[in-house]
């Protein structure tokens, strides 16, 4: 009797324990985001969006703030959805922003739409998100910095907000 009350107790608790990450840390949340590890911003089918963006920038002034990602990535999803808090607001005035639906060509079979990254002189992509900033004539400004937000998730807002709003 006792054991059958320890094992249901047991399995109560991890139905009202928060999902621990694999390195024992619970996961982040965001304000009003239901699964900040989850987005739907990425779209299937970017070039038009790209070209849109890039039209757009001409006529604003603005550069191209180009996510290629996932929505299935944490951290591209992470990345998406914190950009669209409303702390992030300036980022997001500052920006032509496209989530491009690159898969995750890193795994291999798992890449899609491998003419986003290389239409901008990626010939591999390390990691998603790969985030490149580029000028309204479809220059890559930070081709650097841009394969280093593969760990985007485990940065800091305050990191994020800074790097994007004190570019270039």
């Amino acid at each position: 009797m006792i054991r059958n009350f320890s094992v249901a107790l047991a399995a109560s608790l991890l139905l009202i324990t928060p999902t621990l990450a694999a390195d024992g840390i619970a996961p982040r949340t965001l304000p009003g985001i239901e699964d900040a590890y989850k987005s739907d911003a990425f779209v299937a089918d970017p070039m038009l969006a790209i070209d849109a963006a890039l039209a757009a920038a001409k006529t604003s002034g603005k550069r191209v703030l180009l996510v290629m990602g996932t929505g299935g990535c944490h951290d591209s999803a992470w990345f998406a959805n914190l950009l669209a808090t409303d702390r992030f607001a300036p980022v997001r005035r500052r920006y032509e922003i496209v989530y491009a639906d690159i898969g995750m060509p890193h795994v291999r079979g798992w890449g899609r739409n491998p003419e986003v990254p290389k239409r901008f002189g990626f010939k591999k992509i390390k990691g998603t998100p790969t985030i490149a900033i580029v000028d309204a004539d479809g220059q890559v400004l930070n081709r650097k910095a841009a394969p280093k937000w593969r760990n985007a998730a485990s940065r800091s807002d305050d990191d994020i907000y800074n790097e994007l709003i004190g570019e270039i």
